[in-house]
Formats: structure tokens, C-alpha cells, sequence
């Protein structure tokens, strides 16, 4: 009963702010003069060129005059009534329109396309019918593993999901559910491998590096492990060495392969050939250190590490690798507000029809970031 309320009251607000200026009394509209008109007006002139020239005397142009006048007279007295009826019969049409139209028409649609006679749907019920509703399915997978905390299925579809989302802790806690319930594969490992390096802002600590040479062990083949593994010892300044396990996963690859720029990039910068690294990269020595931290240690170290490439950008605007690295960065502290303020600020120096820009704009769609916002 009170939805009906709601929607009646809602209803008359609107009849009223429709009919307010309709009441009011209608208004003469002076309009162009009628063809008819004209013609007397003509006449009026032609009599005083009659005058003018003799050929009439000043009483018969008077009478003329009088008689063309009495007829002008009429003529528009006769349209400006014919405008004012208009007008009102127009604005009663208009009024009955507002009064029984708006009203027919939104009840008459709500009947067809709602749902009246059904109660309102709870979270329970939408749970239970979530659709392509990605953030209702997470809700319904999450619930019934609560329920059923050793279905490794469960864990399993989660865990890519939470990674993608940034959920770290949520996508490690899974992974690791997964390999416990569901046993340790190539595809679970080096997920968990990924989750602990973006967990750690990039770093491959020695507990991701475990991971991924399990899952090169499984799958030797497997393009992300070995990636890895490689920057896990360029990260540990064995430059010779990072620039020999990228050339080898290189020359291994199919020459069309996306990773292989990627793959260029390393090994020139492990060569010495490629312009310094970004701004804010962790030294050798940090990665040495960052591995015997504590959490809460490491994690603060990373986010001075952030700041301060956040700083150095603002001086070197142009450092398309650095803003990379400032974007995801932001986005794994879980400071969305200025991850996008980042990619705004990117995009600015590399627009997003170019190529740097395009990765830009990609990365944040893969963070979960306000592209259209920082594209405006």
C-alpha cells in the first residue's frame, strides 16, 4: 500500500508542475496581419494616391476611407478572436492530456513491464539468481564456501578472480586452498607465484621464486614462470646472468610471440643498452633487504618507494616505464584515488592514441581504474 502512496503522490507533483503554467489565463498573441487585411491597407494608400492626384475629391476619399477602415476593423477583430479561442481550446486539450494521459501511461507501462504483484527481492534471492552479475556470483561462490570451506572447486574458480579484482590476500588465501584440496599444478602455483609478486609491488621475493620454479618444474614450458624466474635474477643484480635467461627464453619462443618486446626490453637493459630504468625500481640491495622484513617493514618501505617515484615523475614527466610502474603500484597499495590520479596524469604526457598511451589505458582497465574518467 505505501509503494501505491509514494507513486500517487509522485504522480500528482508531476501533473502539477505540468498544468501550472496551463492555468494560467491564456494570452493574445498578436500575429501577422491576414492576407485580407493587407489589401484594405492597400486600398487605404491607392485612395490617398487617388487624392493626390485628382482623381478624387477630399469627401469621396474620406468616405473610402471610412468604409476600408470599418472592414479593417472587423478583419482583425474577427482573427484575434479566432487566436484566442485557439488558444484555449489548445491549452484545455493539454490539460486533459497531463491530468489523464501521464498517469494511464506510467500505470499502464509499470503493469506490463514491472512487477506489481511481486514482493521485494532480498539479497538471498539474488544470490540465488545472480545472472552475469560477476560481483553477485563472488558474493554466491564466497557464501557457500563459507558453508563448505573444503570444496577446492570453489577456491579454485575464485582465485584468478580475486587476483584480476586486486584482492591479493583474498587471491593467496585461495590459491593456496586450491593446491590443498585440489593438489599443486603448473596453472596454481604460478598463480600464487604472480599474487605474492604483486602483493610485493613487482618484487619476486624468495617465496614467489619457490613457486615459479615449481611451476616451471610441472610445466617447463610455461611462458610466465620462466619470465619470472629470469627477473628474479635481474632483480638480484646478476645482470649476466638475467641477460642469458631472457635471451634463452627469447630464442625458445615463437618469433610473433607478445611477450618477445618484452623479452628486448630486458635483455637490452641487462646489456647496458637500453636508457635507466624507472625511477624508483628497487636496487639489489633492496630486494636483499625487503626479503628479511618484516610485513608491516616491507610494506612501508614499499610505499616510500612509491612516493618517491611519485616525486621524481613530477620532475621527469616523460618517463613513460615509470608511470607504468606508478598506476599498478597505487593500485596494489589500494590507494585507487591516486592510482587514477596517475593514469590522468599519464595520459596526459602519453595520450591515449598512441602506443604508450594505449598500455596505459590498458593496464588501468586490467586494475580496475577510471579509464573514461582519465581519457575526458
Amino acid at each position: 500500500m505505501l509503494f501505491w502512496i509514494i507513486i500517487a503522490v509522485l504522480t500528482a507533483l508531476v501533473a502539477a508542475l505540468l498544468l501550472a503554467p496551463l492555468m494560467r489565463a491564456p494570452k493574445v498573441v498578436e500575429e501577422e496581419t491576414s492576407g485580407e487585411a493587407e489589401v484594405y491597407k492597400d486600398q487605404l494608400k491607392e485612395i490617398d494616391r487617388d487624392l493626390a492626384g485628382g482623381l478624387i475629391n477630399a469627401q469621396e476619399a474620406e468616405n473610402a476611407r471610412a468604409e476600408i477602415g470599418r472592414r479593417l476593423i472587423a478583419v482583425s477583430a474577427q482573427s484575434a478572436r479566432s487566436t484566442a479561442a485557439g488558444q484555449t481550446l489548445a491549452h484545455r486539450i493539454a490539460q486533459v492530456l497531463v491530468i489523464a494521459l501521464i498517469p494511464a501511461v506510467g500505470l499502464g507501462a509499470y503493469l506490463y513491464l514491472g512487477s506489481p504483484g511481486n514482493p521485494d527481492q532480498p539479497l538471498e534471492a539474488r544470490l540465488a539468481n545472480p545472472g552475469n552479475n560477476m560481483e553477485l556470483l563472488v558474493a554466491k561462490a564466497e557464501r557457500y564456501l563459507a558453508d563448505n570451506p573444503d570444496d577446492g572447486k570453489g577456491w579454485d574458480i575464485l582465485a584468478p578472480i580475486y587476483l584480476r579484482s586486486g584482492r591479493l590476500g583474498d587471491a593467496e588465501l585461495a590459491w593456496r586452498n586450491a593446491m590443498r584440496l585440489q593438489g599443486v599444478t603448473a596453472e596454481r602455483v604460478i598463480g600464487l607465484g604472480e599474487t605474492l609478486v604483486q602483493n610485493n609491488q613487482g618484487i619476486v621475493t624468495e617465496d614467489a621464486r619457490a613457486a615459479f620454479q615449481e611451476g616451471a618444474r610441472l610445466d617447463p614450458k610455461n611462458p610466465r614462470a620462466r619470465f619470472y624466474l629470469a627477473l628474479a635474477i635481474e632483480q638480484a643484480g646478476r645482470r649476466d646472468e638475467a641477460k642469458a635467461a631472457f635471451e634463452a627464453f627469447s630464442k625458445e619462443s615463437p618469433a610473433d610471440a607478445p611477450w618477445q618486446p618484452l623479452l628486448k626490453d630486458h635483455i637490452a637493459a641487462n646489456s647496458g643498452d637500453a636508457p635507466p630504468a624507472a625511477p624508483g625500481n628497487p636496487s639489489a640491495a633492496d630486494v636483499q633487504a625487503a626479503s628479511g622484513m618484516s610485513a608491516g617493514d616491507r610494506q612501508q618501505m614499499i610505499r616510500s618507494m612509491v612516493e618517491g617515484l611519485d616525486a621524481k615523475l613530477k620532475d621527469n614527466p616523460k618517463n613513460f616505464e615509470g608511470w607504468m610502474r606508478l598506476v599498478r603500484s597505487y593500485a596494489m597499495l589500494g590507494e585507487k584515488d591516486k592510482a587514477n590520479a596517475a593514469l590522468t596524469t599519464s595520459l596526459e604526457n602519453f595520450p591515449a592514441t598512441g602506443q604508450e598511451g594505449a598500455q596505459l589505458v590498458t593496464l588501468g582497465r586490467d586494475l580496475g581504474l577510471d579509464v573514461e574518467g582519465a581519457t575526458k
